[in-house]
């Protein structure tokens, strides 16, 4: 692959998704690329990017699904599961007492298995829960991995990674190789295609939002954006949970960490002018997981 083809590249993902790849990785783009260049009987990357110049809206979403990073698991990383069950939901049930509501957002999604993992957390509150109305609503950019998400279908291999055994036998069943989570488990899972490049004030305020695992592939502008507009539909007293190597710190004022309590984070109340940018505006992000 030739440097201008690269930089095509680069740009053409930081625009449609908000991906900011490095200079250096034609590697990643190659191993990527070149398999779904193939499938659309192009030889090479070269031939790709000429396709995609030419304007072929379906192969550019073909392109940034590619690309977009879609490693997760159960249960990922354990902490942020335990301050779900042991600090966000003790507070919020005294806090929300009164209207019994509580709504969660799961941006970036992939395919499914955080927005799983919170609902079955909350099954195993049920008895706190009663007469209790939560809402999960899990996004993502790639419209494939929604559908798989919606599925609620696993091989043995995902579901052995992270997923407790005696959650696997409570809430799944078996369907031939696969592992499908229980219907009533999937029906507390909303799902909806976005982009975070663009405006997602339409979902309405949240408690809780998990953003975990995404803004690490974006420029610190778009992560100030983000941040800023994240603060705008997120309730005063609700909580943010971020990924293990993400952070407000240095970046925005608009949340504030929570002392001894790795990745959760706390609306400040200090006025964010982040706004949402417009259709085809360049170097604001998007979402991937």
């Amino acid at each position: 692959m030739n440097q201008p083809d690269y930089e095509f590249l680069r740009k053409l993902l930081r625009d449609k998704s908000g991906l900011d790849l490095s200079a250096d990785k034609q590697y990643l783009i190659e191993s990527r690329l070149l398999p779904l260049a193939r499938k659309a009987g192009l030889a090479s990357i070269s031939d790709l990017v000429q396709k995609l110049k030419d304007g072929s809206s379906a192969l550019i979403s073909q392109v940034v699904e590619a690309m977009t990073t879609n490693e997760t698991f159960f249960f990922r990383d354990k902490v942020p599961f335990d301050h779900f069950r042991d600090v966000i939901m003790p507070e919020l049930l005294k806090a929300r007492a009164n209207r019994k509501s509580i709504r969660i957002w799961c941006a970036a999604c992939s395919t499914g298995q955080e927005p799983y993992s919170l609902a079955m957390s909350l099954k195993e509150m049920s008895a706190a829960l009663a007469g209790w109305r939560v809402e999960i609503v899990a996004t993502d950019l790639s419209q494939e991995v929604l559908e798989k998400s919606k599925a609620g279908l696993y091989s043995q291999f995902e579901v052995q990674r992270g997923l407790p055994i005696q959650l696997l036998v409570k809430y799944f069943k078996q369907a031939g190789e696969l592992w499908q989570i229980n219907s009533d488990v999937r029906g507390m899972v909303q799902h909806r295609q976005l982009n975070l490049l663009h405006d997602f004030s339409q979902l309405g305020t949240f408690d809780i939002v998990f953003c975990r695992n995404v803004l690490i592939y974006f420029d610190q502008e778009t992560k100030i954006n983000i941040f800023g507009r994240l603060a705008k539909l997120m309730e005063p007293d609700g909580f943010l949970v971020l990924g293990a190597a993400e952070t407000v710190v240095g970046l925005t004022d608009v949340f504030k960490p929570l002392a001894d309590r790795r990745g959760l984070y706390r609306p400040s109340g200090v006025v964010s002018t982040a706004k949402a940018p417009l259709p085809g505006a360049p170097r604001v992000a998007a979402a991937g997981n």
